[in-house]
């Protein structure tokens, strides 16, 4: 006999979240061990009762889903995560793929899809909505296709400084995300133009936008 699935919950939505729970609850082998109505309260949730599966709404205060994540990364919490969201932009699905979500459900379809999503990463498997389809193959296209010449060439912190700015991210928000200084995050971004051959006070940044789901 398998044993059962256990999952914590994430939504600032109570009759959202009341419903999705009873829809989870029609499979005997799932089981939720409690719920959350904002990022804060999920670290907690997920650090007191250690399920297998985290359901997470991307948008919640107090810490969304990405916090959470980059937390449940951080304490190295042995947790599969589902992201829960309305969006369907393309660079969102990529970024919570790229942080480690092993699943990622549209709200709209979550009734009919949750439970399967659930099973799947508990497995180790990936899953995503099929609405999302289209998305996972320009993925795949891309991940095959070879990185522009010059790129292995810079180090992981410019990499990492390199896609920070295809988020449109300033130097200062670079600094305080990486705990370095402005001055580092200007000096970094000079060496990469070097490196990529980059001329222009825009090239940069269009370099950074056009292969952010490369680096």
């Amino acid at each position: 006999m398998k044993s059962e699935i256990t999952v914590v919950i994430a939504d600032d939505h109570p009759i959202f979240r009341r419903g999705l729970r009873q829809i989870i609850e029609t499979d005997p082998g799932i089981n939720i061990l409690a719920e959350a109505d904002d990022g804060e309260a999920a670290l907690a949730a997920l650090q007191q009762h250690s399920p297998q599966v985290a359901v997470l709404d991307v948008d919640m205060p107090n810490g969304d889903g990405f916090d959470v994540m980059q937390t449940i990364r951080a304490k190295r919490l042995p947790v599969a995560v589902i992201f829960l969201t309305m969006h369907k932009d393309e660079r969102i699905f990529n970024k919570a793929l790229d942080i480690g979500v092993t699943g990622y459900v549209l709200k709209d379809s979550a009734i009919t899809e949750i439970v399967a999503g659930i099973k799947a990463v508990a497995a180790g498997q990936n899953y995503v909505s099929p609405a999302l389809s289209t998305s996972l193959l320009k993925r795949a296209a891309r991940a095959s296709t070879p990185l522009p010449p010059g790129v292995d060439d810079l180090t992981p912190t410019e990499r990492r400084v390199l896609k920070l700015i295809g988020e449109y991210k300033t130097s200062k928000d670079i600094a305080a995300e990486l705990f370095i200084s402005i001055r580092t995050v200007e000096h970094h971004r000079a060496n990469i133009s070097i490196k990529l051959e980059l001329k222009g006070s825009h090239a940069l940044l269009k370099f950074a936008l056009d292969h952010h789901d490369k680096l």
